[in-house]
């Protein structure tokens, strides 16, 4: 995804940095380690946090900004360390300024203030794997040696747990999570395999590359090196019921799938009203346009099944009955991180008449998301502080498929959250 930020330079107000100046840094610092670090997802995270850090941006669109949150004493954005892989081997920062290049925009005026941050995150951002990934990821612009990489799979996974070790010692990390951010995988066709945990690590031991995805075992090696996984991408391979296993075998929170930012977002707060005015809705139909890396990969048909998936669920789970419903994705280059979204909703009400409704939606993917990103770190470690272990229902309102079940009605999530949040004070 394209990352597109706002060209303003905005100062704190006092309230905000006596708030900061008054966060703990007593737990230490916590590591991010982002599968996809480059993206503009991943890009868009970390300048946040190192803008909001340094008093160069507001915090507008962070849940865990508010005074909601205040009491649980969260982690400060100060503390993060970010490092991880990405398929594409040029600067983080050169990566920014290609996008606001693409997108005509200016860069904001503070940017150049962040470089040598970036410089130090470079260090450790790692080329990362593209083995089974799909044909639309290994045609993306990646580096090419990941095209040769020929190492089994067991070997990877080697790999991947030292890197995790040594990103932890060399920065004297307190906690490592886990972030996935990379792009959509096609779906994997789940077997036994998936489900058991010992049938799994022998597949991986026994080199099948066809019964696994990079997340996969991204996600395997997370655990076996204790760090929570946030899951934000709607691919099914990465916290697959055997990996679910492990995660809570090692006493370790993980938190997925598929980051709920635009259309889905407003799909599970507005269906909830025909529900509670008992209007019934016959049809569903949405369409979406995006541009980018993103859009390039969901112009691919197996990789946008994955997304397709989670997004066609939403509203028969919140209404309780089937109902017609579609939504069209395509790829429009020239639109970058602008994803648009036009629904029409045709419903029955009194006496049998139908009426209709269209909204649409107009978002940059990247400023939507990353604050998400940001929120469900500072959570997803408070949890592994508490000793929290598997899934956390309670982060259901920030997922289109939250792994855990539960109801897919935004304004229900949100109080499980809010609940949760305020059984913590006492």
């Amino acid at each position: 995804m394209a990352i597109i930020l706002p060209l303003f330079y905005e100062e704190l107000t006092t309230k905000q940095k006596t708030a900061k100046s008054s966060s703990t840094s007593h737990k230490g610092r916590l590591g991010i380690w982002l599968i996809g670090a480059r993206g503009g997802l991943g890009t868009t995270t970390m300048l946040g946090a190192l803008a909001i850090s340094r008093g160069l941006t507001s915090s507008t669109g962070l849940l865990t900004e508010t005074p909601l949150f205040a009491p649980l004493l969260l982690r400060p954005f100060a503390d993060f360390v970010f490092g991880g892989y990405d398929i594409r081997n040029t600067s983080t920062m050169e990566a920014v300024k290609e996008t606001y290049q693409e997108s005509q925009t200016n860069l904001p005026p503070w940017l150049e203030t962040l470089k040598k941050e970036f410089a130090r995150i470079d260090r450790e951002i790692l080329l990362g794997t593209l083995r089974n990934s799909g044909k639309a990821i290994r045609e993306l612009e990646t580096d090419q040696s990941l095209l040769k990489d020929k190492r089994r799979l067991a070997e990877i996974v080697e790999d991947i747990r030292r890197d995790l070790q040594s990103f932890r010692k060399r920065n004297k990390l307190n906690r490592v999570l886990v972030v996935n951010l990379g792009s959509t995988e096609p779906p994997l066709d789940l077997d036994d395999t998936h489900r058991n945990l010992k049938k799994l690590e022998a597949a991986i031991r026994r080199n099948a590359v066809r019964k696994i995805r990079p997340s996969l075992l991204y996600s395997y090696a997370a655990a076996l090196e204790g760090c929570p996984l946030l899951h934000f991408t709607p691919s099914n391979a990465t916290l697959i019921p055997a990996l679910q296993e492990l995660y809570c075998e090692q006493g370790l929170p993980f938190a997925g799938k598929d980051g709920k930012t635009g259309e889905t977002l407003v799909k599970s707060a507005l269906a909830p009203m025909f529900k509670y005015r008992n209007l019934r809705v016959l049809s569903w139909q949405g369409y979406n346009i995006l541009g980018d890396r993103d859009g390039r990969i969901l112009h691919n048909e197996e990789n946008l099944k994955s997304k397709i998936r989670t997004k066609d669920s939403v509203l028969s789970s919140i209404l309780g009955y089937p109902l017609h419903t579609h939504v069209g994705i395509d790829f429009v280059p020239s639109i970058g991180d602008r994803k648009t979204a036009w629904d029409f909703i045709h419903f029955e009400g009194f006496l049998g008449q139908k009426m209709r409704m269209q909204f649409t939606w107009e978002g940059i993917d990247s400023i939507l998301a990353a604050p998400l990103v940001l929120d469900m770190c500072r959570l997803l470690d408070h949890a592994a502080e508490k000793g929290e272990k598997g899934s956390l229902p309670y982060l259901a309102c920030f997922f289109k498929a939250p792994i855990g079940g539960g109801t897919n009605d935004l304004h229900t999530q949100w109080h499980n959250l809010e609940r949760y949040v305020k059984a913590q004070k006492t």
